[in-house]
């Protein structure tokens, strides 16, 4: 069976990510497993670093933090979804890394950011090394946004470079095969700034590539790709954008307090991020 791997710290924000990777459960028939893990408080006011909260402590509340909301879950599910939850101390990504290599996940769903203050950055922050670091598909939830439905339509940022060495062919055509869903190639440029002689060839590769799902190809107009990408995606009610990290300046971004920089997210579209 599938698993979709939610992390959560317990904010509405990331409880928001954990609701909307509930829902995929259901459609995709997977089951879930529920995420925290917690580090130890150190008190810096001194010259001695102090222990604010024993370790015992903590795990105890994760433990029933996390009970709390498997029984919530199981609630709004009606019980159709099997939900399993784990308790680590460490690091987030560390932690994540791990059990994906154990679990093998179809997907890892995150919310962008914590509560208020040092968790918003925190889990901001950690969202980012996730996506930067974790080898298996990561999905971004925006704050506020829900799975409404399902995802019928994704849109593919593709820069037309070196499309062999840098696309995950096989994951892209698993996820969208699994949904259903209509395939968007968007490519953002402007007054052909981007266009290089071997842009015609490698968009035939992707499109031989990627045959089987019968894309459609939406070349964008825009000087800046975060608002060409927001505006296609708002204009044609697109439901995720897939991207692949380690080619898209776009995902250093999204956790910048930039306008330009923050416009997927405000528009709430969810990011796919696989690695090529």
């Amino acid at each position: 069976m599938k698993t979709i791997i939610l992390p959560t710290d317990f904010s509405p924000v990331a409880t928001n990510a954990v609701h909307y990777g509930l829902d995929m459960a259901l459609q995709i028939g997977a089951s879930v497993l529920l995420l925290n893990v917690y580090q130890i408080p150190v008190s810096m006011t001194t010259d001695v670093p102090v222990v604010m909260v024993s370790a015992e402590e903590l795990r105890k509340s994760s433990e029933q933090q996390l009970a709390d909301l498997k029984s919530s879950l199981e609630h709004i599910s009606s019980g159709r979804v099997k939900i399993y939850t784990e308790s680590r101390l460490g690091n987030t990504v560390d932690e994540l890394e791990d059990l994906c290599s154990k679990i093998r996940p179809f997907a890892v769903v995150m919310g962008t950011r914590g509560a208020t203050g040092i968790e918003r950055i925190l889990f901001g922050s950690t969202t980012l090394t996730a996506i930067r670091h974790l080898t298996w598909p990561v999905i971004v939830i925006p704050p506020g946004k829900t799975f409404a439905g399902g995802i019928h339509k994704v849109g593919f940022a593709c820069d037309f470079r070196e499309v062999i060495e840098t696309t995950p062919t096989q994951l892209i055509i698993e996820f969208v095969r699994e949904f259903k869903a209509e395939l968007h190639v968007l490519n953002v440029d402007y007054e052909n700034r981007h266009f290089r002689a071997e842009t015609p060839e490698e968009s035939l590769l992707l499109h031989t590539m990627l045959e089987e799902l019968h894309p459609t190809y939406d070349f964008i107009e825009d000087p800046d790709i975060e608002s060409g990408i927001n505006r296609f995606a708002e204009k044609n009610n697109l439901d995720l954008i897939l991207m692949i990290p380690k080619k898209h300046k776009l995902l250093d971004g999204l956790f910048r307090k930039s306008a330009t920089r923050q416009v997927v997210i405000q528009s709430h579209v969810p990011i796919l991020c696989i690695h090529g």
